[in-house]
């Protein structure tokens, strides 16, 4: 007996992973925005304890100075951030219970294999959306990198940001000790915030290579329209998140 088609439409992202995704999306781009406000008063970096203006830096940005902005860009990124580490502490922890995390944001072996990976990189290199089995799944470098911002750069985004901060210090100087200073730290999150900001045009991009009005929507509500050219035996195993 033939069997059925499998439908043009899945269910690929459960609604908590929809709502925290774009909570993140609103309180990064906040925490963008502040963290420039925030970096015109001292458009400079430094390694240790203390800098100023006047000192010698380990890197100088090519910004003018102004400190009209900082007021309003502290109070913003303060609560941009703690909306960011409340809303991804829930994301983590749902995915751990959930089994999103092992189920699929871990590699699997096959896309580990290094002539799989050679081919995802020169896909990626030529703009080549995923086909087949592949346009269920994440690919092999969505789940490194999404691993590498969740398990990484997110922490050390929050650690070095707590360490800026006299009052927790107060409370926790080993984070002196972790981070060699409240100005190394300030330096470290700068850097980390760059990566995130190169991850996410890298994941805009991708978005637009993929085909930006089915994954927006797939985002949105959740639905996902198979490709075409993705038969019944492909079918099985979409991510549900």
């Amino acid at each position: 007996m033939t069997q059925a088609p499998p439908p043009d439409v899945v269910h690929r992202h459960a609604a908590w992973v929809r709502l925290t995704h774009w909570l993140n999306a609103a309180a990064f781009l906040a925490l963008a925005v502040s963290g420039v406000a925030i970096l015109l008063a001292l458009p400079r970096l430094f390694w240790g304890e203390t800098g100023a203006n006047g000192a010698p830096a380990a890197f100088e940005l090519p910004m003018p100075v102004n400190l009209e902005q900082t007021g309003w860009g502290r109070n913003l990124h303060f609560l941009a951030a703690w909306v960011l580490v409340l809303n991804g502490a829930l994301y983590l922890v749902a995915a751990l219970v959930g089994g999103h995390l092992r189920r699929d944001l871990v590699p699997t072996s096959d896309q580990l294999a290094p002539g799989h990976l050679a081919r995802e990189i020169a896909d990626h290199a030529r703009l080549r959306p995923a086909r087949g089995r592949e346009a269920l799944r994440y690919n092999a470098l969505q789940k490194l990198a999404y691993l590498a911002v969740l398990l990484l750069l997110f922490p050390l985004m929050v650690l070095t940001g707590l360490t800026m901060s006299p009052g927790v210090t107060a409370a926790y100087p080993e984070l002196f000790s972790l981070f060699g200073g409240r100005q190394s730290a300030r330096t470290l999150h700068f850097l980390a915030a760059c990566l995130l900001v190169l991850f996410l045009v890298v994941h805009v991009a991708q978005v637009f290579v993929g085909g930006a009005g089915n994954l927006m929507r797939a985002m949105i509500t959740g639905r996902f329209r198979v490709p075409p050219e993705i038969s019944k035996e492909t079918f099985a195993g979409a991510p549900d998140a």
